[in-house]
């Protein structure tokens, strides 16, 4: 994979701090992200490195998206409005290099009733894609985003992460769990940990992040735990400082 893309998005430490701005496919102008550009100046002053973004976000708001590493979403599940499944391909690898993106990212969800399917798009896309050396980011949820704990543990999420590893991708995007470490030790492609839902217990969150650091997450991928926090800015100043400065839970907890 071309370093010029990949150190676009992972920093010299190897690390990568990556805004989730995604909602919008599913939630419209969810809260937060009513004005793009403003929470794209945010996130910028707080240190990001990369944002995972819709087609519209990377197209109209190009100049704003300018200082960070752009990883463009290939897949959607439909609005909040319809019943439309997760797992379908809206755009191709060509779009995505029209756009000048750094990497492409889809969603895959092991041991859910789109398995198959998504799973299928995962190995398309990372095998197009890599004919034009364009990384792939593999967002791996076990059961998909609305299953229980007994698809949120280690072994389901490391089962997971194997995969996609094994499919192609490059990096993968997985919940934690206890037990973080058993992921990271049997995944050979950097994991950085997605953010969720919004928390509300910001010692918590970046304990959380802390934790999956130390026993070897590459960084992560957050969204509405920074752009629905009070300052988003300094949320993304104490993420940062947790992954690129090794700063501890209370020097994050200083910045916000």
């Amino acid at each position: 994979m071309t370093t010029r893309r990949i150190n676009h998005i992972f920093q010299p430490d190897g690390k990568a701090l990556i805004v989730a701005l995604d909602h919008g496919l599913i939630d419209g102008p969810a809260r937060g992200l009513e004005n793009p550009t403003t929470v794209l100046a945010q996130i910028v002053a707080g240190g990001a490195d990369a944002i995972l973004t819709s087609y519209g976000v990377a197209t109209r708001f190009a100049r704003e998206i300018a200082p960070l590493g752009l990883i463009l979403r290939l897949d959607g599940g439909g609005t909040k409005l319809g019943d439309m499944g997760p797992g379908s391909q809206f755009y191709t690898i060509e779009d995505a290099l029209r756009l000048g993106a750094d990497a492409v990212a889809v969603s895959a969800f092991p041991g859910a009733p789109e398995e198959e399917a998504t799973l299928r798009t995962l190995a398309k896309v990372v095998g197009r894609a890599h004919r034009w050396s364009l990384p792939v980011m593999g967002e791996m949820v076990p059961g998909g985003f609305d299953s229980g704990p007994e698809y949120r543990t280690a072994e389901s999420i490391a089962i997971s992460a194997r995969v996609a590893a094994e499919l192609g991708a490059d990096w993968v995007k997985i919940p934690y769990a206890e037990g973080f470490d058993q992921v990271t030790a049997t995944c050979y492609v950097p994991a950085v940990m997605l953010g969720g839902a919004r928390k509300g217990d910001e010692r918590k969150m970046l304990a959380t992040i802390r934790t999956a650091l130390d026993v070897g997450a590459r960084g992560v991928a957050i969204g509405r735990n920074i752009f629905q926090a009070d300052d988003p800015a300094a949320m993304t100043a104490a993420i940062a400082a947790l992954i690129h400065a090794d700063a501890t839970v209370d020097e994050a907890l200083a910045l916000l």
